[in-house]
């Protein structure tokens, strides 16, 4: 048995669809009828996600930030589900969804799988509303198959010319953050591996009391979740030529765009720049706005819901004369 065959046998935590169940279970415990889930064979590996809600102008896909999943977007999907179909997935590796077979993630196959999803859905071109660099995947799949997307909603959202944090730094950071939550610190004699499972009545510094808790328990447990974190963190560095590229040969957006800022987390001048590169993603789109959401931090979706809700609904008002041009 090979190195590969090898890592592939080894047991990764809980099994996945029990993770899926426990993101469902928390995802659903604000709504009447729960959430739905949902699983697509990705050449023999299942990318999954979770739904609620039905009908609305379009599916409406959100599209976590790096190295996070679909409990992300828990204060938003509630109300979001009011107003139509709403799907929440995992990226490879990620949560509930299972790792590819390639070492690390490529651009191309995290474009490959969202266009995969939308096109699953079987409901037209849907709403992408992306976090982060979930809102830089948006972009490339609407650069590139302009036909699956009735509008963007980006979330603070990630820029090729403007990366603060180090590759190193996030390692050093996200190694230690596990093993804090595992409830060991890394020490000269036990330094940090990637490779340690994390029992998942260890997972967190308290034991886990809700159904979310429980959830981001279920996630942390999975060995091939730290691994996936630092590879997409790698990713997010790695592509930035190629987006780079795209970025200078698209056309602009036809579809709605909407383009949301934070103004807290950073210092001003770094916060100033990373704003202005954002405005320029709107100022790029025929349908194009660009607000900055004051008091909020870079999980604006978290920090101020009813700013990202109202982002959507209002792109989804426009999505509807655009999808009828």
């Amino acid at each position: 048995m090979n190195a590969s065959q090898d890592e592939r046998a080894k047991p990764a935590g809980p099994d996945l669809r029990s993770v899926q169940q426990a993101v469902a279970r928390a995802l659903g415990e604000h709504l009447p009828g729960g959430v739905r889930s949902g699983e697509l064979d990705r050449d023999g590996r299942a990318l999954r996600w979770v739904e609620a809600g039905r009908g609305g102008v379009a599916p409406m896909v959100l599209i976590a930030g790096c190295g996070t999943t679909a409990l992300g977007w828990s204060a938003v999907l509630p109300e979001l589900a009011r107003y139509g179909r709403v799907v929440a997935y995992d990226r490879a590796g990620l949560g509930a969804s299972e790792p590819g077979r390639a070492a690390a993630p490529t651009l191309g196959g995290q474009i490959a799988d969202l266009a995969a999803l939308v096109q699953h859905l079987e409901a037209g071109p849907a709403l992408l509303i992306g976090h982060s660099w979930g809102g830089q995947l948006a972009q490339l799949l609407a650069w590139q198959r302009p036909e699956l997307v009735a509008g963007l909603v980006l979330v603070d959202p990630a820029h090729e010319e403007f990366q603060p944090w180090s590759i190193r730094v996030a390692e050093a950071v996200l190694n230690r953050l596990w093993l804090y939550r595992a409830g060991s610190a890394p020490t000269a004699s036990a330094p940090a591996s990637l490779d340690a499972e994390v029992p998942l009545d260890r997972a967190t510094p308290l034991d886990p009391v809700t159904p979310l808790d429980r959830a981001e328990a279920a996630v942390i447990a999975h060995r091939h979740q730290r691994r996936a974190v630092l590879a997409e963190q790698r990713l997010t560095s790695v592509a930035v030529p190629e987006i780079r590229r795209r970025r200078s040969t698209a056309r602009p957006f036809e579809m709605p765009v909407t383009v949301l800022s934070a103004t807290r987390g950073l210092p001003g001048a770094m916060r100033v720049r990373w704003t202005a590169l954002q405005a320029g993603i709107a100022r790029n789109a025929v349908r194009g706005t660009h607000s900055t959401v004051h008091g909020a931090g870079h999980a604006i979706q978290a920090d101020r819901p009813r700013a990202v809700v109202a982002a959507v609904r209002e792109v989804s008002g426009h999505a509807r004369y655009f999808l009828m041009d």
